[in-house]
């Protein structure tokens, strides 16, 4: 199996759910509240090893409540955490979470002890770069640090999948360095300088293959995936499911996909797989909660099949 090494965000998240989002100025009362861990580095690379990928994290987190539980929650969970930092310059990330009844999410991130994870700090930490296999990398992070991480595992010959969320623009030696970028609507916008609407997501697509991208994942929520590359192209269809909270779904993909594409699997199979883990995701609450092991997913997809027989 091969080696993944996840780098990015780890943030507390504080999830409100409401019967609708409130207007500016509105104030309405709420349905429920909780606190979990969350972060989509996190999340990605909790995702991946609860899908039973080999996975390495390394993160970031204020040296307060919440970073040291962090860290104790993921070393239960059996997730190595051990070249992160703990520092005391920032508090840990927050990330305020509003759920609506349909499922949908507005979210507001403070990276607080995420900006501490610098260039500086993943150069001291490159040897670990260079025993991965997969590198999956989050924005939540400094730009420069993304930047910086790329350069080195393209040194090393490593492959990177990358996540451009939150959305952002991306210099052109970041675009060449990735084998999977992984986009949905808004993020695909924004890197290729095209509107969905006017091109279609096959045109996107093709436009950032043409920007020097190896592999493309457009994720589309409720219609599925698009996978294309020079020389194939998938339509994965998603899974039709209750939905109560999206959040984590497009995280849950990346993580579960990365670890099926570590055993060895095609495109294909990885794909339907992280689909399956992305619509059991969404019928919980939470960003980590939510998350599936790779035996509850084994199981949706053979209870899927059944019913189609």
């Amino acid at each position: 199996m091969d080696k993944i090494l996840v780098i990015g965000s780890s943030n507390a998240d504080l999830i409100a759910t409401m019967e609708q989002f409130p207007v500016a100025g509105e104030t309405i009362e709420g349905v429920s509240f909780q606190q979990a861990m969350g972060g989509k580095g996190a999340n990605q690379a909790l995702a991946a090893h609860r899908a039973g990928g080999d996975v390495t994290f390394i993160t970031s987190l204020g040296n307060d409540v919440n970073g040291q539980n962090a860290f104790q929650y993921y070393k239960n969970e059996g997730l190595d955490v051990s070249l992160s930092l703990l520092t005391d310059n920032e508090p840990t990330g927050t990330a305020m979470i509003w759920v609506d009844k349909k499922g949908e999410n507005s979210i507001v991130i403070i990276p607080g002890a995420n900006k501490e994870l610098t260039p500086e700090y993943i150069i001291a930490v490159e040897e670990k770069i260079a025993n991965a296999d997969f590198i999956v990398l989050q924005m939540e992070i400094p730009y420069e640090t993304v930047k910086t991480i790329c350069e080195i595992a393209v040194k090393k010959g490593k492959k990177i999948l990358l996540n451009v969320a939150p959305a952002c623009h991306l210099d052109d030696d970041i675009l060449k360095a990735v084998h999977v970028l992984v986009v949905n609507e808004t993020e695909a916008e924004i890197i290729s300088g095209e509107k969905m609407e006017e091109l279609g997501e096959e045109a996107i697509v093709n436009k950032l293959l043409i920007m020097g991208v190896q592999n493309v994942v457009l994720t589309l929520g409720k219609e599925g995936s698009l996978f294309k590359n020079k020389e194939e192209q998938l339509k994965i269809p998603a899974f039709k499911v209750d939905t109560i909270d999206s959040t984590a779904a497009g995280d849950t993909i990346c993580g579960a996909m990365v670890a099926e594409l570590s055993k060895g699997h095609r495109m294909k199979e990885a794909l339907e797989f992280a689909t399956a883990a992305a619509a059991i995701c969404v019928t919980r609450m939470g960003a980590q909660p939510s998350i599936p092991s790779e035996k509850e997913v084994r199981k949706f997809l053979n209870h899927r099949k059944q019913e189609i027989n």
